[in-house]
């Protein structure tokens, strides 16, 4: 009788495996442009090429600015048919989003005025799964990160010492629209999972993470000592979202993830940065989602030249980060985010 049990027992669990679901996979690829690829010869032509070699599910785009009344949402898939990929958009300012699959909505969530930011969504089904897609470009005024680095975060002149007290580097951090921006998605993004859609958000925060500046950093890259929570990750923390690079590289000692400033072959150092006397090193460039019907983010890289901008000078990196070389011309001054999901 206890054979009979162990057997029947036995049965049963390889029923309920075979009927377990297999996760499906899904990527993203967060890509600040740099004006759309027009700072560098070739860099339109690089950006549909890094987008063809990778073929993300999503694209999310920062400096989409439509010059000479084009529409560079339609110019980008074009480029990207001719190199045999199908992709899916809209027309968008300042931020822009991809997508393979057919999208079913699409909404401004945070409008572009005076160049303080947008964010875009588009609403888009992956088999059965209804995903929400946004892409964020936050204000790049009042960036008070780099006024710990003794640069003025308005006018990027110089300053008499770098701000050190958390209390004022917060007080003028908030005179941004960067947390109104925030505000407008949690509220958007709210409604959209409410109905069951997976939710992710990529972008250009022009703000650093509150896991980047902790006890562990307070000595590098310039933070002169400072732990700060920054209000724009904590404010997407506390509302459920997981920083993706985080989830699968939860060191920002040995994986900084740095995005910005990158090398760039085409571009002498000095003329990319905006603190030419200090390390400004930071991770700025994010993919956040909600870990709602199974999400996980399980591998995470950063496409880009293997190096930075520091004090003028191009610098390797002596991190632990997992990078994807260019293919050959690269088109901006940031690194761009990869990052792969499973979800059932």
């Amino acid at each position: 009788m206890k054979r009979l049990f162990v057997t029947i027992a036995a049965a049963a669990l390889v029923c309920v495996t075979a009927a377990a679901p297999q996760p499906k996979e899904l990527s993203v690829l967060q890509f600040n442009v740099w004006q759309e690829g027009t700072v560098i010869e070739g860099g339109f032509d690089a950006i549909a090429d890094e987008v063809a070699r990778l073929e993300p599910d999503f694209v999310m785009l920062s400096e989409v600015r439509n010059y000479r009344n084009t529409r560079f949402c339609d110019r980008i898939t074009e480029a990207l048919a001719a190199r045999g990929q199908k992709y899916y958009s809209f027309y968008s300012d300042d931020t822009g989003v991809l997508s393979r699959h057919e999208i079913t909505d699409s909404a401004v969530v945070f409008p572009l005025n005076n160049d303080h930011g947008t964010v875009h969504r588009l609403n888009a089904k992956i088999g059965d799964r209804e995903f929400a897609i946004y892409t964020a470009h936050l204000d790049y005024l009042n960036d008070t990160y780099y006024e710990v680095r003794g640069y003025d975060g308005n006018t990027w002149k110089k300053m008499d010492s770098p701000l050190t007290d958390v209390e004022e580097i917060l007080r003028r951090n908030a005179l941004s629209q960067r947390d109104e921006a925030v505000d407008s998605f949690l509220a958007d993004a709210a409604k959209q999972a409410a109905t069951g859609a997976m939710v992710i958000i990529g972008g250009d925060f022009n703000e650093p993470s509150h896991l980047d500046w902790t006890e562990a950093t307070r000595d590098s890259a310039d933070h002169h000592g400072v732990v700060i929570a920054w209000p724009c990750t904590s404010a997407l923390a506390a509302a459920g979202f997981e920083d993706a690079y985080r989830v699968v590289y939860p060191d920002p000692v040995t994986h900084p993830g740095y995005t910005y400033p990158s090398v760039n072959p085409a571009r002498k150092p000095e003329t990319v940065t905006w603190a030419p006397e200090s390390d400004e090193r930071d991770r700025i460039d994010y993919v956040l989602y909600l870990p709602a019907g199974g999400l996980e983010a399980y591998d995470a890289a950063i496409l880009g030249p293997d190096g930075c901008v520091v004090r003028s000078k191009e610098v390797l990196s002596v991190s632990q980060d997992k990078f994807i070389s260019p293919l050959g011309v690269w088109p901006t001054d940031h690194k761009a985010v990869f990052v792969k999901f499973r979800y059932r």
